[in-house]
């Protein structure tokens, strides 16, 4: 207990000369602490929120879906049960508003009077939400209603049924404002469906059954043994209350997760600056370790000191840092309000705040660590002269392995993927370990070709790269890792946004025609031709289910668990084409491809995409049998295709030849371009007020709508990321400062000897341009090297870097750090040498 008040004595007695420094150690981990804290916080109050309100966000207690119309015998056993329900049927159309002409795609939704049983719909005026099923009106979605300029009262025509607006839908239970993004929702009554002339043959309708048990029962036992059964049996798929919170957790867990990785990464560079601005701290504290081993103190005893300095000051930052956290939380909202389904209310996480604590002390102790072991090995007679540090000992080996652990540890709770956690782990330390070769590099070539003719402040500017107490290693590891982050996050959503831009190029189409019926396609083609528009591609398209598999009936395949044939390829409806010739975006690996059946009794030959013959588990030669509407038709695999998704074409997973499917029920698809927005606008009005039940996709709308979602997803993940790039900026400002002393030697000598005040500046403007200039270009390789990662691995896709994005980051971080680092050498050349000398000795 002596002894420990011993260490307390010293370490407080130290620290009272070099609190400012100290304090820049605890600034550097305060940032990271704060966004660990707030996201965390924020995480929780979600999940609290999903928990209490799951009812809610699923609008009953139990939601069946299908793509077919439910069976009776299922509506019999439900109603048996005694269950409330409520049917809806959803699918795209085309809406229309006489008002002023204007047409757009949207989701119809058709539903029953009694829905939701939990939550409601939320609208303006308030009580249309409750009588726009009994007075046969609509709702219609808010961004709707400000695009087209309408208004309560005006009328709205889907299909071939005028509706009057009731009003407009701010928010339905389940749903945020990204979903309703492409197609926003339209409510009509269901006993009015039918009168919209949209269900037809070929129509793609969301059949979905709303359930709610009757009070009093044990919802989840009741769900478990009577109901779900009974669904399973009838292969529906359904979503009960507990399985929508685990996939709305799953969700938003994945997203917390991700900016808490974030968030981590401003927390490591925050260590990695307290490490090195300890490295430095201690060095000049050798002197002073020296004497107290002289004194009889031992050589842990004078590394307690400084570790009991940077435990306190760490707990210090953490706290602060978990307090800030927990006050950004209650902006955080405002930032996730378009990806949320409800309204969240905040409260104080008092579990996130201990963690972000406890994470913020462990981690600054750790990265503190390694250059406070170095204190062991200062001998008694370093008080006369300079024994160096000597090789880098066992235990900080040890303690590097622990730092590794700690992020793999960190990582894998947020990601919950052993994987996952070792890939981010591995990727941060090539990032850093590159990041030291380089500076290790550049030291190395200063020194080895050292510039001998160039200008004096060119070649002092270049000496301090290498000098004593140099800042180089720590400028580039943590400006380059901030620089790298950011700039990997803004390549990235190039790379997504290059992706949807398919429609770019001058043969692409970019409007997309559907559920074109048999009778309808001539006219169609015609109104295409006299508006001048391209008919790039007509397409008709049948739609089957797949009935046996090499003679093997799709049932028994399904109770075969050893047949590895995927769920997927049994169940899905087939939307197939027949044609005579491939596409240019069909590439044929296996077998020909014959297009055409000559006479009826001849085999079929169909072509099948690569993926789905794998998943499948045939190949050339195999029999199929697909069920046509009740039409059996037996088939052989002719050829197996490779097809670029990417490209934007009627592409099929099932081709077959024609002579085959000519007289079996189907719509077609047409494709053509546009050039002109106002083009668009009159020929859409043509097709739609001729043809309600045609649906148009425009797909230069869906790349403008695609590209805003992008840009409010990265605003939060960048917003994230620019707490790495703070905490870059404080351990810039750290490092300046804690080799400040160091530098006024040099200064006040250059100063002495004849140096003007101009030729200071000059040379701490040159080392702070090479410092920034190396840390942000190294930053940016290495951000550029993992977009062309993702892009070949991930999105499989060519890289192009968008260069003005790297130029505008390399002059930000560059100039940032020229600018800290003039602003922080004021003192050196605004103040005569002997002034500086007096306050410094």
């Amino acid at each position: 207990m002596q002894n420990l008040n011993w260490l307390l004595k010293m370490a407080w007695r130290d620290s009272r000369r070099n609190r400012s420094r100290l304090f820049l150690f605890m600034s550097s981990i305060v940032l990271g602490i704060a966004a660990l804290v707030a996201i965390n916080s924020f995480g929780d109050n979600l999940t609290e929120q999903i928990n209490s309100e799951a009812k809610e966000l699923l609008g009953a207690d139990v939601e069946l879906e299908s793509r077919s119309p439910f069976p009776d015998s299922l509506y019999q056993f439900l109603q048996n049960e005694n269950l409330a329900l409520s049917e809806e049927r959803a699918f795209a159309s085309m809406v229309y508003f006489p008002k002023n002409g204007g047409t757009r795609l949207i989701n119809v939704r058709a539903v029953e009077a009694n829905y939701p049983f939990y939550g409601t719909i939320e609208t303006t005026p308030f009580e249309s939400a409750e009588n726009y099923n009994t007075q046969e009106k609509a709702l219609v979605d808010q961004s709707l209603m400000l695009q087209f300029n309408v208004n309560p009262k005006d009328s709205v025509r889907i299909g071939t049924k005028m509706f009057s607006i009731a009003g407009e839908i701010n928010k339905t239970p389940g749903q945020s404002a990204i979903t309703t993004t492409v197609a926003p929702p339209v409510f009509i009554p269901f006993s009015k469906l039918e009168e919209t002339g949209l269900m037809q043959k070929g129509s793609r309708i969301n059949y979905k059954l709303y359930i709610k048990f009757p009070d009093g029962i044990d919802d989840q036992k009741y769900f478990n043994e009577v109901l779900k059964p009974r669904l399973e049996k009838e292969e529906i798929r359904f979503d009960d209350v507990e399985e929508r919170k685990e996939e709305l957790g799953d969700a938003y867990s994945d997203l917390t997760g991700f900016l808490n990785l974030t968030a981590f990464i401003a927390l490591l560079l925050g260590c990695i600056g307290v490490a090195s601005s300890v490295q430095v701290y201690v060095k000049e504290k050798v002197k002073s370790v020296a004497i107290l081993r002289c004194l009889g103190a031992s050589s842990l005893q004078g590394m307690w000191i400084f570790l009991i300095q940077i435990a306190v000051i760490g707990l210090i930052g953490s706290v602060i840092g978990a307090l800030i956290g927990s006050s950004i939380q209650y902006f955080l909202p405002q930032l996730f309000a378009d990806f949320l389904p409800f309204e969240i209310e905040l409260t104080f996480s008092f579990s996130s705040f201990l963690q972000g604590i406890v994470i913020g002390l462990l981690a600054s102790i750790l990265f503190a660590l390694v250059p406070l072991l170095q204190i062991r090995k200062v001998s008694p007679l370093n008080v006369l002269r300079s024994l160096g540090w000597g090789k880098t000992s066992k235990a900080s080996r040890f303690v590097y392995v622990l730092v590794i652990f700690f992020v793999f540890g960190f990582s894998f709770l947020q990601l919950n993927s052993l994987e996952e956690a070792g890939v981010f782990t591995a990727s941060l330390l090539v990032a850093a370990l590159i990041l030291m070769g380089v500076s290790r590099l550049i030291i190395w070539a200063v020194r080895k070709y050292f510039p001998e003719k160039a200008a004096f402040t060119t070649r002092q500017g270049l000496a301090n790269l290498y000098r004593p107490n140099n800042q180089t290693l720590i400028l580039v590891v943590t400006i380059g890792l901030g620089t790298a982050l950011i700039t990997t996050l803004m390549l990235s959503q190039d790379l997504l946004l290059d992706k949807v831009k398919l429609s770019s190029s001058e043969k692409q189409p970019n409007m997309v025609l559907f559920d074109i019926q048999s009778d309808q396609v001539d006219q169609v083609i015609d109104i295409t031709n006299n508006d001048s528009l391209p008919v790039i591609q007509e397409v008709p398209i049948v739609t089957m289910k797949l009935h046996s598999l090499k003679g093997e009936s799709v049932d028994a395949i399904r109770e075969d668990t050893t047949a590895g044939v995927r769920n997927w390829v049994l169940r899905r409806e087939y939307r197939v084409t027949y044609r005579d010739r491939l596409i240019d975006s069909e590439t044929i690996l296996e077998g020909e491809w014959n297009g055409k059946v000559e006479y009826p009794g001849d085999s079929i030959f169909i072509s099948l995409d690569q993926g789905l013959a794998e998943d499948m588990k045939v190949g050339l030669g195999d029999p199929l049998t697909f069920n046509v509407q009740g039409a059996l038709i037996q088939c052989y695999v002719g050829s197996i295709r490779e097809i670029d998704w990417q490209r934007v074409q009627t592409n099929f997973l099932v081709v077959f030849p024609e002579g085959v499917l000519e007289e079996a029920p189907k719509f077609h698809v047409l494709l053509t371009r546009y050039e002109k927005v106002e083009k668009s606008a009159q020929y859409q009005q043509k097709v739609v007020s001729k043809f309600p039940n045609i649906s148009i996709i425009d797909l230069d709308l869906i790349l403008k709508t695609v590209d805003e979602v992008l840009g409010k997803i990265s605003f939060v993940i960048q917003f994230m990321a620019f707490f790495s790039i703070i905490t870059g900026v404080i351990v810039l400002i750290g490092a300046v400062n804690i080799s400040k002393f160091q530098r006024m030697q040099e200064a006040v000598l250059l100063r002495t000897i004849g140096a003007s005040r101009k030729q200071i500046v000059r040379i701490n403007f040159m080392e702070y341009f090479f410092l920034g200039s190396i840390s942000s270009l190294t930053g940016i390789i290495i951000a550029i090297l993992s977009a062309w990662g993702l892009a070949y691995f991930s999105f499989e896709t060519v890289f192009i870097p968008n260069l003005w994005a790297v130029v505008i980051t390399y002059i930000a971080i560059t100039g940032l750090t020229v600018f800290i680092g003039l602003t922080n050498s004021r003192s050196v050349v605004n103040k005569p040498p002997l002034e500086i000398l007096r306050k410094e000795v």
